[in-house]
């Protein structure tokens, strides 16, 4: 072990990690080393003493874990790092499920539903119950279902709720409950966890079930939390369930970043963490490592506004750098040319890298004219959070057949799998299966294996196509249990179930692309048997081991596939959070859009939209430029949106205001007159900044021009395209044409009789 880990930290920082003796809060400031002090926590609890296999270490993504794990064996060895309990809240729960299942009322060999086939069970139930799916959407049902496990609510519980039950009556979904309760039972019967249930059932077992807990309790000497302001009622209730009475809990958050409420996270964990420990110690990480001192103040000054936050100062010894610069453009169209001539221009100019160059935006539409702009600028970028390699279709075909294996009564991965590649086995025949099985309150599987006894009426020609689909799929279960390995057992399905065969014959680029895929999910199952196997952490990593590993891995743990290294992000803002570029562009820092036009009911949701905002700003390590339109297309028509209310928060001497074009505007329209009125849900400004809506830089008097008004060499504003130069006038058969280089977007030509522009003093 490195006997001098104490001496790389920082006064706050070493104050957070030697500290040991009862609850603990640290607040983490951006960039201030959140993941450093947690590694350093983990390696001085085992310095003095405690055994690293009951040390639970609780993360969100499995990238935050291994990133740890990473680190803390470079300080202690590679044996001693891999006997933590360290993973996220999925995957260490899981595994407390698996050797207590029974308890719950499911078996140790329990599926794992993603997302998509939650809702496809869902989907099915609204349609056995003759629901209109239009009015019982599948997401939005599975998204109550979810606020309700997240809440520790059964379907009893939720039918007690009255609020609940008179706001499902307002929706007109009044049997939502309903439909709860028979997902509850078919999850049951197919032996299946969504995501929600491995916490709402780990809640439940330590509710029910005292002596479980308490051993627990005992075994994990000290439990860590990452990311704490992130957590939800369950995920903050099993976190004291093992902790109280106990008290040795280090959680690490920043009350700042909080920007998950939608997912259930709860802001109000970290704040009122004090009322469940009345002996709370609370540190705080304040220095930054990231950002430059402007950066730096102007996110301060921001969040400064909020008013459910814990103090702290957030300060860097670093440089002062750059600005945080603000550029208003015509149109979105032109934004996204000035965001990519930026990146242009900066790179050349940096030589930094284009990977270190990030684009973030609230809403994923706002994506499309941005790609666009790089492409004509020859810029590579890469989507962050596109489809992940296991959700694409052949993969996911392959994992229904690998879950049979492990559990045939997954009625998901059995729905999926019995008519892929396509054997003849209609949605008529999987209907009559389904209603077997819902009559007799079994599975589908076990209809299969004996359609006499449960009565299918089926011919002939159909039971043989089902008995077939049978005993391949009994082969694999077979296979599993007498021991074949997770790479074994992928190899023996993907081969004798025709999968790869499917694509060989059709060489098209989509049916390649897809044989590399089943190809390489052949590769992951056997990296995963050698390394585990290599490690020592399982003897034979088997296909239920490889599943779990596989069902628990998020978009976040992902990198795009197929796209360039070197490349421009883009990104939303919520996908951002953790992530940080030595260049970012925010753009659409306008109301409705920054904050959300969806998010602005209650001052709450205000403060979330800052925080987001501020999550924004401080992925910047040197410059940060915002950016907005006064023209944009949003819902199938153009508006003309005002500037986000947030631009008023932020201290001007932060800040460096610019039009449009790269060169100096020679007049500043962005500084300040007179204060706005303020707005119901509106924070004030702080003293001596105030803002005021800027004086319009778009045309005020653009019309179309005749030929003999312009020559090349005029320069001319155009509501979309911002300014430019005429290079050219042409006579063609359509009517005049004029050639103009606009400064963001490149060359245009327009035709005359249609182009509205105004002419610019020459």
């Amino acid at each position: 072990m490195d006997c001098d880990y104490l001496k790389k930290l920082n006064e706050q920082q070493l104050a957070a990690v030697e500290y040991i003796d009862g609850p603990q809060l640290v607040i983490a400031g951006a960039g201030a080393g959140k993941t450093r002090v947690l590694t350093y926590k983990i390696v001085h609890l085992l310095a003095k003493g405690y055994e690293p296999s009951r040390i639970l270490a609780l993360t969100f993504t499995n990238k935050a874990a291994r990133e740890m794990r990473e680190r803390i064996e470079s300080l202690v060895g590679n044996e001693t790092a891999r006997r933590l309990w360290m993973g996220t809240f999925h995957s260490i729960f899981s595994r407390i499920l698996r050797q207590n299942a029974e308890l719950v009322g499911y078996t140790r060999n329990y599926t794992i539903y993603d997302a998509s086939d939650s809702r496809s069970l869902i989907k099915t139930i609204i349609k056995d119950m003759g629901l209109d799916e239009k009015i019982y959407k599948p997401a939005t049902i599975q998204n109550s279902i979810s606020i309700a496990k997240n809440a520790l609510y059964s379907p009893a519980d939720y039918s007690r709720d009255r609020e609940l039950m008179e706001s499902d009556k307002r929706a007109q979904r009044g049997q939502t409950v309903d439909i709860y309760a028979r997902y509850v039972q078919r999850c049951r019967v197919a032996d299946a966890m969504d995501f929600d249930d491995l916490l709402f059932y780990t809640a439940v077992l330590f509710r029910e079930h005292p002596e479980v807990l308490n051993h627990y309790r005992e075994f994990f000497r000290y439990v860590l939390v990452d990311e704490f302001q992130d957590t939800n009622f369950v995920q903050n209730m099993i976190v004291t369930q093992l902790t109280r009475g106990i008290g040795k809990l280090t959680v690490v958050g920043d009350d700042a970043q909080s920007i998950y409420s939608f997912r259930g996270a709860n802001i109000r964990n970290i704040l009122e963490m004090k009322r469940s420990w009345p002996n709370l110690a609370t540190f705080k990480l304040e220095q930054n490592y990231r950002s430059t001192r402007n950066i730096i103040e102007a996110a301060n000054s921001l969040i400064s506004h909020n008013r459910m936050q814990i103090p702290k100062n957030v300060f860097t010894d670093g440089e002062n750098g750059e600005r945080v610069e603000v550029r208003t453009a015509y149109s979105d169209y032109e934004e996204a040319g000035l965001v990519a001539a930026g990146i242009a221009v900066r790179r050349a100019h940096s030589a930094d890298p284009y990977s270190e160059f990030a684009i973030l935006y609230r809403t994923n539409a706002q994506s499309r004219v941005l790609e666009e702009a790089l492409r004509r600028r020859g810029s590579p970028y890469r989507i962050y959070g596109g489809l992940a390699f296991y959700q694409r279709k052949e993969i996911k075909d392959a994992l229904a057949y690998f879950r049979l294996a492990v559990n045939p009564n997954d009625e998901e991965a059995l729905r999926r799998a019995i008519n892929t590649p396509a054997r003849g086995i209609g949605e008529t025949t999987v209907k009559k299966l389904t209603a077997c099985a819902t009559e007799a309150g079994v599975s589908i599987w076990q209809v299969l294996g004996e359609p006499y006894k449960y009565q299918l009426q089926v011919n002939s020609g159909t039971l043989k196509k089902l008995n077939g689909f049978y005993d391949l799929v009994k082969s694999f279960y077979d296979a599993h249990h007498l021991g074949d390995d997770a790479s074994t057992l992928a190899e023996r399905i993907i081969k004798r179930t025709g999968l790869l065969a499917m694509y060989i014959s059709d060489r098209t680029p989509e049916s390649i692309s897809k044989q590399e895929n089943l190809q390489e999910l052949l590769k992951s199952a056997k990296d995963f048997v050698e390394d585990h196997r290599e490690d020592g952490s399982l003897e034979n990593p088997s296909m239920a081991d490889f599943l779990s590993e596989v069902s628990l891995a998020t978009d976040q743990d992902e990198d795009a596939d197929g796209q360039p290294v070197d490349s421009v992000t883009l990104m939303t803002i919520h996908s951002a959070k953790g992530l940080e570029f030595t260049n970012v562009y925010v753009v659409g820092v306008e109301e409705d859009l920054l904050p959300s036009a969806m998010s602005c009911g209650s001052p709450e949701e205000i403060e979330e939209e800052r925080r987001l905002f501020y999550v924004a700003i401080t992925r910047a390590k040197r410059y940060c430029m915002l950016s907005l339109a006064q023209s944009r297309y949003r819902n199938g028509q153009s508006t003309a949106p005002r500037p986000s209310r947030f631009l008023k928060d932020i201290d001007t001497k932060y800040l460096n205001f610019s039009h449009g074009s790269l060169e100096p505007p020679a007049v500043d329209t962005w500084r300040p007159q007179r204060p706005e009125p303020r707005r119901e849900n509106v924070y004030p400004a702080p003293a001596g900044s105030p803002f005021s809506q800027p004086k319009s830089p778009a045309p005020a008097n653009a019309q179309v021009h005749n030929p003999e008004e312009i020559a090349p060499g005029v320069r001319i504003l155009h509501p979309k395209f911002g300014r430019g130069t005429i290079i050219s006038i042409d006579m063609k058969e359509i009517g005049p044409t004029a050639l103009v280089d606009f400064e963001n977007v490149g060359e245009k030509t327009l035709l005359l009789k249609y182009a509205k522009f105004d002419i610019l003093p020459q």
